[in-house]
């Protein structure tokens, strides 16, 4: 796992706390996995922007559907 998985993760723990982050597979979409609504995968977003400087525009959206898409785009795009 990546330190950007990693980050990305957490990041999702502390947005939805009742999630166990070990019953999370990141590569799959984790809309399928967790109950978050359009509101926490907004957050988490604004997340990962503020703690990498990399924002993801809302038509990107369906390119990081999972921790590890997520991770990759963010690896990807940080300057």
């Amino acid at each position: 796992m990546t330190a950007t998985t990693e980050l990305v993760l957490r990041l999702l723990v502390e947005l939805a706390p009742e999630i166990d982050p070990a019953t999370i597979d990141v590569d799959r979409e984790l809309l399928e996995q967790v109950d978050l609504d359009s509101m926490d995968f907004l957050n988490l977003m604004e997340s990962v922007a503020a703690e990498t400087g990399v924002e993801v525009p809302e038509r990107d959206y369906p390119l990081v559907a999972s921790i590890a898409a997520l991770a990759a785009y963010t690896d990807t795009h940080r300057g």
